[in-house]
């Protein structure tokens, strides 16, 4: 491995280990789109107030919501500092940080050196990302993500950050996973309550339950497990979600760089397509877990990563309750679960598959949710479906079956992208967070970049994807080497979310018009000197409507990037289409995982990987924290 390859970006990674080819179909579908009926200048402009959806989207519940997604703020400047800025009328403070504690015989943390391995679990994780709060018998529960770890800061006495330890793999199998906990507001903020009986740390080695048609399949089987049925941890928990029934959904993302191989890589046809297609290589990125610990060796355990990449739903409410892995929902590059109740009952979930040139899915159960009855089939007995973006506005959800694939239901679980790919579903750029409108029958989701879209290898050929999807211009994703990013936004026939067909449209594209006047670079008409932003990543929709995005982008304020400053999270109106910045975090951030106590008084927000020793300041390490935003005047914030 590089010395250097865990400093690496999950893109830059892949990258590295598995260049591939360079065409993208939804690419393609764009370039039609935009020779054919102007798409640039006509569908993502606003008009006379038209969101980028067009006027056909004015009509029905999203107008009916316009009344409720009028700003209570004013927008505020880019900045490039080392802590956080929100409006006039609106205070911030620290929940909780990386290092603190859950439990009162956690380790002490040190400005230095961070947590040492013994207790490590007893802390709150590292690097926050989704997150969710819950109301049990009155009291505040929020469980939030730890998706990865700063080797170099958690391991200060080892070369680059590599492990070169079983106790070192062990502090940042510790680090990473879900903590859930109890918090409360008093007289001086909000506080986490220390030893409540709810607080536990989820994390790489605590018991799972796989269930769905991979459950017991031989790819699934071990040494360890026989049965097939039985896991070890969560893994790269980025995005979450909730359930109607009160559970939390956390969702594992970039896990292929946990693996590696000491001998050996497996020559078995199907675990090398496997391998190819989730990026599972020799090489581990940078967490060298399969030097230490052969659970990760895939020379010596060649299915453990069929075992990973997967919803895990966690009921915060019982502490004592095992994590379940739902292998219907797909195994991909999870990055979060939006659910929602159909007018049938029936629950339908939408998700994305974070890397570049990959596809949207959807799940719609077969029995209905009931409040107070029986939830166990809700994620595990339906159908999953695959999207298709045409180049008319309109889309399908394509069901991906046996008889259309061409696999049986436990394969489709476990390659779930190989059975998208086999379908024809529509490559996107990076679909990231997924959010419904609680105000209207419609779905948002952000495309945060692609470097490859449009582009060509060697021999001119478009690249592609890991599956061999090509990659060129299309209509939801408009842009070569797009790295700005935008939000596409559906609508259900029907006013339905589990028929199969849509109409769709970009709600926004990112850009910089001080730098791009005049050419798609410049982004859609709702974008501005003053709110300008890059690679939308994070999303939540709130009880009103309004729009919370998130951004993890180029920072650096220089080049295409100038005048947009650090990663922020702006608001955005569904109707008029208007974007305002809220909030800025500090420098080297991301902005990720956002929600709300349930008086909707005060909004949580993660910061993830700051480079400023923030929040504590000169002489700590740069600390992961969630912060909590209020007005002033206590008055609700969502």
């Amino acid at each position: 491995m590089n010395d250097s390859q865990h400093k690496f970006s999950p893109d830059e990674w892949d990258e590295v280990n598995f260049p591939r080819s360079k065409v993208q179909e939804f690419d393609r579908v764009v370039e039609r789109a935009i020779s054919r009926r102007g798409f640039l200048g006509g569908a993502l402009a606003f008009g006379s107030g038209a969101a980028v959806m067009g006027t056909a989207f004015l009509k029905g519940s999203t107008a009916m919501a316009q009344e409720s997604t009028r700003f209570a703020f004013e927008q505020i400047a880019a900045q490039t500092d080392g802590t956080v800025h929100v409006p006039d009328g609106y205070s911030w403070d620290v929940l909780v940080r990386w290092g603190d504690p859950l439990f009162s015989d956690a380790p002490e943390f040190n400005a230095e050196t961070g947590v040492p391995v013994q207790g490590s679990d007893r802390v709150f994780g590292e690097n926050t990302d989704g997150m969710e709060l819950f109301n049990v018998g009155g009291r505040e529960i929020l469980v939030v993500n730890s998706e990865y770890t700063n080797n170099d800061i958690n391991l200060p006495h080892t070369e680059e950050g590599d492990p070169a330890s079983a106790d070192d793999v062990l502090l940042l199998q510790q680090l990473q996973g879900v903590s859930v906990m109890e918090i409360e507001e008093g007289d001086d903020g909000w506080s986490v309550v220390v030893d409540s009986p709810f607080n536990r740390r989820i994390h790489h080695n605590s018991p799972m339950k796989i269930v769905g048609p991979a459950a017991g399949h031989d790819l699934l089987k071990t040494e360890a497990d026989p049965t097939g049925t039985e896991s070890l941890g969560t893994f790269n928990n980025c995005g979450s979600g909730r359930t109607p029934w009160g559970t939390y959904l956390t969702c594992e993302e970039n896990f292929n760089g946990y693996f590696g191989a000491t001998g050996e890589m497996p020559t078995d046809e199907k675990l090398v397509a496997g391998y190819e297609r989730y990026g599972v290589g020799a090489d581990g990125w940078g967490y060298n877990y399969h030097v230490h610990d052969p659970r990760f060796d895939v020379s010596k355990t060649p299915n453990e990563p069929h075992r990973v990449g997967y919803i895990v739903e966690i009921d915060p409410a019982n502490p004592d309750s095992t994590p379940v892995k739902h292998t219907a929902l797909g195994r991909i590059k999870h990055e979060n679960a939006a659910a929602v109740v159909a007018p049938d009952g029936r629950v339908v979930v939408y998700m994305g598959d974070d890397e570049r040139g990959e596809f949207m899915y959807k799940w719609v159960s077969r029995d209905s949710y009931m409040p107070g009855a029986d939830t166990s089939t809700l994620l595990s007995e339906g159908q999953l479906f695959a999207a298709k973006f045409n180049d008319d506005m309109t889309g399908e959800w394509v069901a991906l079956t046996p008889e259309a694939t061409g696999m049986d239901a436990a394969e489709i679980a476990i390659f779930t992208r190989t059975a998208a790919s086999a379908v024809g579903a529509t490559t996107m750029d990076r679909p990231e967070w997924v959010a419904v409108n609680p105000q209207a029958v419609e779905a948002y989701c952000c495309l945060t970049n692609n470097s490859r879209r449009g582009t060509t290898n060697d021999d001119g050929s478009i690249k592609t994807n890991a599956g061999g999807d090509e990659m060129s211009v299309n209509a939801p994703n408009p842009r070569e080497t797009n790295e700005y990013g935008q939000i596409v936004r559906w609508r259900p026939h029907e006013d339905d979310h589990t028929v199969a067909t849509f109409d769709w449209d970009l709600y926004v594209m990112a850009g910089n018009p001080e730098v791009h006047e005049g050419t798609p670079n410049a982004g859609s008409e709702n974008v501005n000197a003053g709110n300008l932003f890059n690679s939308p990543d994070g999303m939540m929709i709130d009880t009103t409507g309004v729009i919370w995005i998130q951004t993890d982008g180029d920072d650096s304020n220089e080049g295409d990037f100038v005048g947009m400053g650090n990663n922020q999270m702006l608001a955005g109106d569904p109707v008029t289409g208007e974007i305002r910045r809220f909030m800025t975090g500090p420098n080297g951030s991301e902005v990720t995982g956002l929600t709300w106590s349930s008086d909707r008084r005060s909004m949580f927000v993660g910061i993830q990987h700051p480079a400023a020793p923030f929040p504590d300041g000169d002489g700590s390490l740069p600390r992961s924290s969630i912060i909590v935003i209020k007005r002033d005047d206590n008055a609700l914030v969502g």
